[in-house]
């Protein structure tokens, strides 16, 4: 190689460098004012939610005392009510427990709190309301919705950029977590009633090959194509049916594996969450079981079962090891999968049932 070849192609590679390093700067400088957009409108939506509480409480403050009781001491600006009945509609006191709670539950569990309280505000007589304390509450429930919409725009746009092959090779988003959704109850206006999220209770499988490797099924919402997501198999138990019963059939529908009940070990883990998909807002309670597929370290998956939905929405599957899933950044449901899967493959399931989100 002549000097002028080889200085040629240093050149080039400098070249390369100079470019894959001014564009990887770029992303991570967007990423990063991507978090901050996050963050700040986290606090947004919950100074909003800290707002609608105290709204809340305000409104189980001039409740009647007496309500349900036959004793009727309710003060302006509540209109009268017939003695013995509550004119709010719902109980005030656990009106002012659940605004309570909501502002004090961590952000782990402050959806599931959070939406208690939009369903006891979705019962309220609003009409029996003075009309200052009625606009307030509409005000600040409005502000809840905004908020939570610009917050999970900007949770959609740091997560589609997070999700770039190059970005997660270069690993440019550090050691930033990926942020979440917040998925609750809006109320639409002040003359519409709350979409109540639909109860799904659900039967999920932790299938393992004899090297311990978890299967999880690559999936997105059909609305949010662009945002892929990691889960177990598993899904929704039909009317009637057994809790174990649901996880056999889920199995066979999405892996083609033939279980029987005493493959099934647990529920080892139970998980709620409220979550959108498709449009609707779902509250699910998962139930998680254990199997150890026999046989090959990885045994064939067979997706011909696939209902029509999860034709349309899974991309692919995959066996994990538990090291993988830590390194991992993509979004994997449960989000603690990763921390406590470790636990369960160290030893036997001291028959524990244990909460996970």
């Amino acid at each position: 190689m002549t000097l002028t070849t080889f200085l040629a192609v240093v050149l080039a590679v400098l070249v390369v460098l100079l470019l894959v390093g001014g564009w990887s700067l770029l992303i991570a400088n967007r990423l990063n004012r991507l978090h901050i957009r996050t963050d700040a409108g986290w606090a947004a939506l919950e100074a909003s939610l800290g707002r609608r509480a105290v709204v809340a409480r305000a409104v189980a403050a001039v409740a009647p005392l007496g309500a349900g009781t036959g004793e009727d001491r309710s003060p302006a600006p509540v209109t009268a009510a017939e003695p013995g009945t509550n004119p709010l509609g719902v109980d005030p006191d656990r009106l002012r427990d659940a605004a309570w709670e909501a502002e004090r539950t961590s952000r782990s569990g402050r959806e599931h709190s959070e939406n208690l309280l939009g369903r006891l505000l979705g019962e309220l007589d609003r009409t029996r309301l003075s009309s200052p304390l009625a606009a307030e509450l509409v005000e600040a429930e409005e502000r809840v919705m905004l908020a939570r919409r610009v917050y999970n725009d900007a949770v959609r746009d740091t997560l589609a950029l997070r999700a770039r092959r190059p970005v997660r090779w270069l690993r440019l988003a550090g050691g930033a977590p990926p942020p979440e959704y917040f998925e609750i109850i809006e109320r639409a206006g002040e003359s519409e009633p709350v979409a109540a999220a639909t109860y799904r209770p659900s039967a999920r499988v932790l299938l393992l090959d004899d090297r311990d490797r978890l299967l999880l099924f690559e999936s997105s919402d059909p609305d949010r194509p662009q945002e892929t997501f990691w889960c177990t198999a598993g899904g929704g138990v039909e009317a009637d049916e057994e809790l174990r019963a649901a996880a056999i059939r889920e199995v066979r529908e999405e892996t083609g594996l033939l279980l029987t009940e005493s493959e099934l070990i647990g529920p080892v883990w139970r998980r709620r969450a409220v979550f959108g998909f498709e449009g609707d807002v779902f509250d699910s309670e998962e139930w998680f079981f254990l199997v150890r597929a026999a046989g090959s370290s990885a045994p064939v998956v067979d997706v011909s079962g696939f209902t029509e939905l999860e034709r349309r929405t899974v991309r692919g599957h995959r066996w994990w090891t538990a090291a993988e899933l830590a390194a991992s950044e993509d979004t994997v449901y449960p989000v603690q999968l990763a921390e406590f899967l470790p636990q369960l493959l160290a030893a036997e399931w001291d028959g524990q049932v244990r909460t996970i989100r």
